[in-house]
């Protein structure tokens, strides 16, 4: 069975439309909504909602790492427009979400999806061919494979409830608690990488990004033949071995375009 895999969508329906082609089903590891494109700013939620000028200006104080104080006061100013922001936010994921869920029910091969930190997955839409797999064991094609979507924030640190959107970070020991709640598995697919520096640390942004030591622990302790994940956009090794297990980064989808092919 030949199996592709896909993360960090972004929003790309076009390539996604072919991303299953020669397949025999689809896996999605999440981030399928694109809320701000830091490359185009005419490009995302931010910019239908607020404007390509405010999209800009937060994309910049992103990559210079601006006080998150200075962030918010931009988004709040900017989000005083509107008399509901979290209405109007609800509104226009929920649209994109139609168009990605469209294309995914309309690729003819079964899909299986997780959310990543970018999605609300409250918000998926039900579609024929389409599994929402998140917290589960899946056999396809004899093989058992765990699904766990999700961002786990670092231990201690509370997700934040604030403002019109709010991101699916988890606290650390609830995202933990649904991966020990995982039943056995051969392969493992989740939104973020295990805790391997060459794995989690980006070459763009320069920083290491979240990443699960419990994950890793699991992989260590029962050696799946896979671990298949996103998050990281530019990492600094796509792939990398813990013990038996090939620990791999199937790629950001929204600029690769390629699918990572998997053989059962």
């Amino acid at each position: 069975m030949r199996l592709h895999v896909v993360s960090d969508v972004h929003g790309n329906t076009r390539a996604l439309a072919r991303a299953a082609a020669g397949a025999d089903g689809l896996l999605v590891l999440g981030d399928l909504l694109e809320f701000v494109d830091y490359r185009d700013p005419d490009n995302g939620i931010i910019a239908r909602l607020l404007g390509s000028g405010i999209a800009a200006e937060f994309g910049r104080m992103r990559r210079i790492g601006a006080p998150r104080a200075q962030i918010q006061g931009l988004l709040e100013r900017s989000w005083s427009r509107f008399a509901d922001p979290a209405a109007a936010v609800v509104d226009a994921v929920t649209e994109q979400y139609a168009e990605i869920f469209a294309v995914l029910a309309g690729l003819g091969v079964p899909v299986w999806a997780i959310p990543g930190n970018v999605d609300v997955p409250r918000l998926w839409p039900d579609v024929d061919g389409v599994v929402h797999a998140d917290r589960q064991v899946i056999e396809i094609g004899g093989r058992r494979i765990g699904f766990l979507g999700g961002v786990p924030l670092p231990p201690g640190v509370a997700p934040r409830r604030g403002g019109p959107w709010q991101p699916y970070f988890l606290p650390h020991d609830e995202w933990t608690a649904r991966l020990d709640a995982l039943g056995p598995a051969d392969l493992l697919c989740t939104h973020v990488p295990p805790d391997v520096p060459v794995l989690t640390y980006d070459v763009v942004t320069r920083r290491a990004e979240i990443a699960s030591a419990p994950l890793t622990a699991r992989i260590r302790a029962e050696q799946p033949s896979h671990a298949l994940f996103g998050h990281v956009h530019q990492p600094l090794h796509r792939r990398a071995r813990i013990g038996r297990t090939d620990c791999v980064n199937v790629g950001h989808f929204r600029e690769l375009e390629q699918p990572c092919v998997l053989h059962l």
